[in-house]
C-alpha cells in the first residue's frame, strides 16, 4: 500500500544557533507537512522568535539546515521568501507610508500587478476591519492595527507556508476570532501554517501538532490528542515540560 503521509514542506534537520556561549537554539529537528497547522511553545527566551527567523533566511543557522520546499532557508532565501509569508510579534513599517502605499509596494517588490491582489486586500481589509485606517499613516496604528496590516502584506502573495509570530498579541476578541478563521481556511486550501504562541488555548483550538520548546531545545513534539491523553491538559503538559521534565518528545536530538 503506498505511503500516504504528506510530504514535509518544512524541514529543520539538527537546526542551532549560538551567540557566543549562549545557545539561543540546540540541535532541532522538525518536519512539518503540506496542509499543517503548527504550534511552536515554550516560554520567553525558549528559542521560538529565533528559531523563526532562520526559517526566514534573516539569521544564519550555527549548525543544521532549515528548508522550506526544499530550498535552503539561507543560502536560497529570495526563492525561500516567494513562498512564504511572515508576521512578526512586533511589525515595524516604514515613517512616510500609509496603510494603502505599503500594501501597495509590497505588492510591487513581489511582481504583483494591482488587480492580482485587489481583491484579496479588499477583502482582508474589510474582514480585520482595517478600512477606515488604510489611509493613514501606519507608524500611527496601534499594535493591533499594525498586526492586521501585518498580516495583509504576509498574505498578499498568496503563499504556501504563513510564518506567523505571536499572531493574536495586541488584538481584540474579534479580531482573534478572524484571525483564528483566517488560519483554518489557510490549513484547508493546503497551505502551511507554523504559529507561535503563548496562549495554550489558542494552540489547541488551532493546531494539529504543537512542539514546546525549552532553553533552546525541543522538549515535547506531537498531535493535540496524543499529548492530552491520559486526561493530562496541554496546561499541565507544559509546565512539566519547561519545569525540567520533557513528557513526550519526538525528532529531538
Amino acid at each position: 500500500m503506498p505511503d500516504e503521509t504528506p510530504a514535509a514542506v518544512v524541514q529543520l534537520e539538527g537546526l542551532g544557533k549560538r551567540y557566543g556561549e549562549f545557545v539561543a537554539v540546540d540541535g532541532l529537528s522538525l518536519e512539518i507537512p503540506r496542509g499543517e497547522v503548527f504550534g511552536l511553545l515554550g516560554p520567553n527566551g525558549a528559542g521560538k522568535t529565533t528559531t523563526m527567523k532562520m526559517l526566514i533566511g534573516v539569521l544564519c543557522a550555527s549548525r543544521g539546515h532549515a528548508r522550506i520546499g526544499g530550498h535552503d532557508c539561507f543560502a536560497q532565501r529570495p526563492e525561500v521568501m516567494r513562498h512564504v509569508g511572515y508576521l512578526p510579534d512586533e511589525p515595524v513599517f516604514y515613517d512616510y507610508l500609509r496603510g494603502g502605499e505599503l500594501i501597495r509596494f509590497v505588492a510591487e517588490m513581489h511582481g504583483l500587478p494591482p488587480a492580482a491582489v485587489r481583491d484579496r486586500v479588499e477583502s482582508l481589509v474589510k474582514r480585520l476591519d482595517l478600512g477606515d485606517a488604510i489611509t493613514d499613516y501606519a507608524v500611527n496604528y496601534s499594535r493591533g492595527m499594525k498586526k492586521k496590516l501585518g498580516l495583509i502584506l504576509a498574505l498578499l502573495h498568496d503563499p504556501d507556508v504563513l510564518i506567523l509570530d505571536e499572531p493574536t498579541n495586541g488584538l481584540d476578541p474579534h479580531a482573534t476570532r478572524q484571525i483564528h478563521e483566517i488560519v483554518r481556511e489557510l490549513s484547508a486550501r493546503g497551505k502551511t501554517v507554523m504559529l507561535s504562541t503563548h496562549l495554550l488555548e489558542q494552540a489547541q483550538k488551532l493546531c494539529k501538532r504543537i512542539a514546546i520548546l525549552h532553553k533552546g531545545r525541543l522538549v515535547v513534539c506531537g498531535t493535540i490528542d496524543e499529548l492530552a491523553s491520559g486526561g493530562r491538559s496541554l496546561e499541565d503538559l507544559f509546565f512539566e515540560a519547561t519545569e525540567g521534565t520533557a513528557v513526550r518528545s519526538e525528532g529531538a536530538e
